[in-house]
Formats: C-alpha cells, sequence, structure tokens
C-alpha cells in the first residue's frame, strides 16, 4: 500500500493487504475496508470519495481487487457465509514466498489467473448467445470487449447490491421492496400505490400495494433479508397471512433464495405467489434505477454509410 494517506489508492494497491487480512481469518468487503484505511490512516477525504453510483472509492476498488484474488484462487468463498472469502492453501503459499506489495503485473505471471478471467468472459459470452463461441484477449473485436466490461461492471453492482440489502434494517429493507414495486408500474405514484405495514403485529405481511392506480385489487409483499435459502415453511406461513387477509395474489421476496419445496409449494396453493430472489431484485432494482444511478453514458459512433452513397 502507498505511503501517502491522502491518495486514492489503485485498486491492486488493496491485493496484499486483504490478503494478510484473509491469512487471519475469513473476510467481507463491507468489514475489511475500514480496517485497511485504519491501518494505513486514509484521509478522511480519501475514506468518503464516491463514485457517482454512491458507493465509496475505496469499496469499489477493494471489490476488484478481491475478484482478482479469486481470480488467482488466493482466496474463495467461504462454503456458509455470504459475502465471506477466506483464504486458500495457494494464497497461504504465495505470502510465505512473495515479500511486499502484489501487482497487477504479479498476478498475471501466476499459473491459472488470465484463464480464469477468459473463462469467466467466455461464460458469460454463453449465457448472452445460443450459439457461443470461446473468446480471449486475442481474437476478441472492441464491441466484444466492451460487452464483456460491462457484463462485469453489471456482476460487481449486482453483488454491492445485494450486500448492501443484507445489511440494511429491516424495516428499510421492507420499504426498499415496496418502492421497486412501485417503479416497475404498480399502482401510480408511491403514496396511492403502496404502504409498509407497521414494524409489529403486521400478521405476516410486510407491505400492501395496489396492482393498479385505481386499487381495484391489491398484493400482499413478504420481504425477507436472508442468507440461507427460503424453505417452504417460510412460504406456507405467507399463503396462511393471504388467507387471514382473504387476498388472493402475494410476492415474497428475499435476498437469498428458494428451496426447491418452497417453489414446488408455491405452484400448488390457490393464491398467485410470485417469489423473487435476490438475483432478480437487484436486477429489478438497476433495471428500474432504483438505489442505483448513471455513472457516465459513453456514446459510439459508427460511419455513416448512407452518407457516402451517391
Amino acid at each position: 500500500m502507498q505511503n501517502n494517506p491522502d491518495q486514492l489508492p489503485t485498486w491492486d494497491e488493496f491485493l496484499s493487504p486483504l490478503l494478510e487480512l484473509a491469512s487471519k481469518g475469513p473476510i467481507m468487503r463491507r468489514t475489511a475496508v475500514p480496517q485497511i484505511a485504519e491501518k494505513y490512516n486514509f484521509s478522511d477525504e480519501i475514506r468518503n470519495s464516491k463514485v457517482k453510483s454512491g458507493q465509496t472509492h475505496i469499496q469499489n476498488r477493494a471489490g476488484w481487487a478481491m475478484s482478482s484474488l479469486v481470480k488467482a484462487k488466493f482466496i474463495t468463498k467461504h462454503p456458509t457465509e455470504k459475502f465471506t472469502y477466506q483464504i486458500t492453501d495457494k494464497g497461504l503459499e504465495y505470502i510465505k514466498q512473495h515479500q511486499g506489495p502484489i501487482t497487477f503485473h504479479d498476478l498475471r505471471k501466476v499459473e491459472g489467473y488470465e484463464k480464469a478471467w477468459k473463462e469467466a468472459s467466455r461464460k458469460k459470452q454463453e449465457a448472452k448467445t445460443e450459439d457461443p463461441t470461446p473468446s480471449n484477449l486475442e481474437t476478441s473485436t472492441p464491441d466484444d470487449l466492451i460487452e464483456s466490461a460491462v457484463s462485469e461492471l453489471d456482476e460487481n453492482l449486482r453483488s454491492t447490491l445485494l450486500e448492501h440489502l443484507l445489511n440494511s434494517d429491516p424495516y428499510h429493507f421492507e420499504q426498499i421492496v415496496i418502492d421497486v414495486l412501485v417503479a416497475m408500474g404498480y399502482g401510480g405514484s408511491r403514496e396511492e400505490a403502496a404502504k409498509v405495514t407497521k414494524k409489529s403485529n403486521d400478521g405476516g405481511i410486510d407491505g400492501i400495494i395496489n396492482e393498479d392506480r385505481l386499487g381495484l385489487d391489491v398484493i400482499y409483499v413478504q420481504a425477507k433479508r436472508y442468507q440461507n435459502k427460503v424453505g417452504r415453511v417460510d412460504v406456507q406461513n405467507f399463503v396462511g397471512a393471504l388467507a387471514g387477509n382473504q387476498a388472493h395474489k402475494g410476492i415474497f421476496i428475499t435476498t437469498s433464495g428458494y428451496n426447491t419445496n418452497a417453489r414446488e409449494f408455491a405452484q400448488t396453493v390457490p393464491q398467485k405467489i410470485i417469489l423473487i430472489d435476490g438475483d432478480r431484485l437487484a436486477n429489478l432494482m438497476i433495471e428500474h434505477n432504483v438505489g442505483v444511478s448513471t455513472e457516465r453514458v459513453i456514446e459510439i459512433k459508427r460511419i455513416d454509410t448512407d452518407y457516402f452513397e451517391e
């Protein structure tokens, strides 16, 4: 890490401090970054400097550093704790052999590092086309590289969104869920379309939203900040709450996912139940600009062949 506490560190300057922290125990970005800022005496200006999306620069750059450490197989996702990483034997061995800062050029020499990035890019391309063609830096067109970069940014944004959601106040999370549904067009304005129920005695219902602006029908909402997958019992209790309110439609939203038996149960009940997991919630927030903002717009111009035709 650079010695000037008033200079914003580059993303690769977080590599060594993060790996050192991981060698002492499992790490999360939201807790690791403040520890690094404290250890290296970051100025308040550096700690609070933000990108236009609202995330701090140091959180953003530490996130990219963690992604690179994963690609180098120096750290890996914790088997049970979400957003948590632990050091690997390869990472421990590297710390013993490598003294001083870890740079991007150091990582490029690590066996499997560049292959891991190329494989990740290939998988993203496969997800977007019915006829996938493995790509690499040598054969990719500029358009391919732009698309890959945007995909990587979106993936990082989704991960950051879920991290913020998981650590938000439960009542605030319920309000966020309502905001997403309003942004999707349910009921018109926020005031006339939806409400969050009181913090207690809500009967298993976290929010109520009008299906249309006139309020001809209502949808009941359950919002849960879970790390573990939602099971059948949780969905069953929600269905019971709907029945108690003589409701026919409900949306269950969680930051995690759903067990197979929970999804199967939701399809068998007479009420219309929609299950939204954390990934889909993050995608909806990005699509409808809830909790995110456009950082910059890049114009890419092409030749106007019609102009030059006789």
